[in-house]
């Protein structure tokens, strides 16, 4: 079991996505994670990691364990936007 949180950025990030299903379906996605079951990720180095959502155009959660039981769910993008927001996604990892 993991304790999820996130930054105001991933907030805003789901909030504004226009796809009202992919947000459920994203919001489902946490709430496995939640449970320990993270799906497909991999590590980016430095602790940061990309959860990967094979729908719509490839979203990409980015996320960083703080203990053992927290998940920091820091900023989400997709395919298109990858190399920015990993990017981001370390900044913001540093700022914790």
């Amino acid at each position: 079991m993991y304790n999820i949180e996130t930054t105001e950025e991933f907030d805003l990030w789901l909030h504004n996505l226009q796809d009202v299903s992919m947000r459920g379906f994203i919001a489902k996605r946490i709430t496995i994670m939640s449970s320990g079951s993270l799906g497909e990720t991999r590590s980016l180095g430095g602790g940061l990691f990309e959860a990967k959502i094979h729908r719509g155009p490839g979203y990409r959660l980015y996320f960083v364990n703080k203990g053992n039981r927290i998940i920091v769910l820091l900023c989400g993008g997709d395919k298109s936007t990858q190399d920015r927001d990993i990017k981001r996604a370390r900044e913001l990892a540093k700022e914790l």
